[in-house]
């Protein structure tokens, strides 16, 4: 028997944010602008919202 759509939903919901935070942490050590875009990119296509590195204004 299949697993129910609630369950493939939370699923879905928890990979995406172990990826989310596997990348958040590679960002965080990225030490050039190319390999900060390219994670923003991959993280983009994970989750279309999310923001890696937020500058903040002061």
């Amino acid at each position: 028997m299949g697993r129910i759509e609630r369950s493939r939903e939370i699923a879905r919901r928890r990979t995406r944010r172990a990826k989310i935070a596997k990348l958040r942490k590679k960002f965080a050590g990225a030490k050039t602008d190319a390999e900060k875009q390219a994670l923003q990119e991959k993280a983009g296509r994970v989750s279309q919202f999310v923001v890696l590195g937020e500058k903040t204004a002061d």
